[in-house]
C-alpha cells in the first residue's frame, strides 16, 4: 500500500482512515488519483478539474471511505458488488464490512497495477461482480463464473477461517487471499483466452485447461496431490488444475507486489532500478524480504508469514503473470 498524509497537517494516515486522528480532518480515498484526500465537512472533494466527488452512500453500512461521483451514489468498488445480504441478516452484514474492505484493497491494488476492470455494466455477460453473501442460512461456495465471483461471508470469521484452513491442509487463508485467487479466474479470461498466442503459452506452463473440471476435482479430492508438487506448483490447490494454478500463481503475483511496494514505500526496501525484470524482483527483493518477515512473525510466536517455497517453475509462472500485466498496461 502506498504511504499516505494528511492534506491539511501533513500527519501519516492509512488507506481505511476516514478522519485524521492529529487534526480531525474527514477523509476519503479518491480512486482516480489512488490518494487519501480531505473531503470537507460535508464528505466532500473538488479535484483539480473542478468535478466534485462525495463520500459512498455505503459509509455507513460497509465502512466504505471512498468517492462516488455523484451525491448520494455509490463509489466504484461497492457499485461491483452485486449481491449483499439483506438488512434483517445482522451477522451477515457485520461480515459484509470485513469483505467489502477486502475488496476495496484488491480494486485499488488492480488499479495501481494497471489492470483492467470491466464493469458488468460495459460487458453485462463477462464484466466483472462481486456475490458477496451470508451464508446463515444457506451453503455457499466461493467461485468464479463469467466474471462474477462469489464469496462466502463467513470467512471474515477468524475461527470459521481456521477451521477450514486446517480442514483443508491450507497453509494461508484469508478474506484478502479468496479475492485475489478469484479475480485470477476472471484475468485468465480477459487477458490470456482472448488470444491465442497466450493461451497456447498459458497451456505450455499451466497445462491443458480443456481437461474435465469436476473430474479432476474429484482426483484431486481423493488422490491428493502428487508427491513432488512443491517442485512445479505454489500450492496443492494449484495441483488440482490448470484452471487453479493460473489463479493461485496470480494471487500470489498479487500477494507479492503489493507487500514489496509497502516495503517499499515504508523504506525497508530501495527503489527498483528501471529494468529489472520480476523474476531479478523475486530473487533479490522478496526472498530476502519474505524471509526476514517469516523471522520477525517467528520471533513474536506467529506463524510464518509467507509459508510458500517459490521453485523456478513457479517463478516462470509468475513471471507469465507479470507479462499480462505489462501487456495490458500497454494496450490500455
Amino acid at each position: 500500500m502506498k504511504k499516505q498524509s494528511c492534506g491539511v497537517c501533513g500527519s501519516s494516515v492509512y488507506f481505511e482512515n476516514s478522519v485524521c486522528l492529529h487534526c480531525g480532518t474527514n477523509l476519503a480515498y479518491l480512486r482516480d488519483a489512488r490518494a487519501i484526500v480531505a473531503a470537507g465537512s460535508q464528505g466532500q472533494y473538488t479535484d483539480e478539474s473542478g468535478a466534485i466527488w462525495h463520500r459512498c452512500a455505503n459509509s455507513l453500512l460497509s465502512g466504505c471511505t471512498w468517492l462516488a461521483p455523484e451525491g448520494g451514489g455509490q463509489c466504484f468498488s461497492c457499485e461491483l458488488t452485486r449481491t449483499r445480504p439483506n438488512d434483517s441478516d445482522a451477522k451477515g452484514l457485520s461480515q459484509f464490512v470485513a469483505a467489502e474492505r477486502a475488496k476495496r484493497h484488491l480494486i485499488a491494488e488492480l488499479d495501481g497495477l494497471g489492470l483492467p476492470i470491466i464493469t458488468r455494466a460495459e460487458d453485462p455477460d463477462g464484466g466483472l461482480a462481486f456475490d458477496l453473501l451470508s451464508s446463515v442460512k444457506e451453503n455457499v461456495v466461493i467461485g468464479h463464473a463469467d466474471g462474477v465471483i462469489t464469496i462466502n461471508l463467513a470467512e471474515s470469521d477468524d475461527a470459521y477461517r481456521e477451521r477450514m484452513r486446517t480442514q483443508l491442509d491450507e497453509p494461508y487463508r484469508t478474506m484478502l487471499g479468496h479475492f485475489r485467487h478469484e479475480v485470477g479466474h476472471y484475468f485468465e479470461t480477459v487477458l490470456v483466452f482472448s488470444d491465442d498466442g497466450r493461451t497456447r503459452e498459458a497451456r505450455h506452463l499451466f497445462g491443458d485447461d480443456t481437461k474435465d473440471y469436476q473430474a479432476e476435482i474429484d482426483r484431486h479430492y481423493s488422490e491428493g496431490a502428487p508427491a513432488d508438487w512443491n517442485e512445479r506448483f505454489i500450492s496443492k490447490y494449484a495441483t488440482m488444475h490448470p484452471y487453479e494454478d493460473f489463479a493461485e500463481s496470480f494471487a500470489h503475483y498479487l500477494h507479492i507486489c503489493d507487500t514489496l511496494e509497502t516495503a517499499r514505500e515504508f523504506g525497508l526496501i530501495p527503489s527498483t532500478p528501471r529494468g529489472t525484470s520480476f523474476q531479478e524482483r523475486v530473487e533479490t527483493e522478496w526472498l530476502p524480504l519474505s524471509l526476514a518477515l517469516n523471522q520477525v512473525n517467528r520471533s513474536m510466536g506467529k506463524d510464518d508469514l509467507y509459508p510458500f517455497v517459490l521453485s523456478g517453475a513457479v517463478i516462470d509462472k509468475l513471471e507469465f503473470v507479470h507479462g499480462l500485466r505489462t501487456s495490458a498496461s500497454a494496450a490500455g
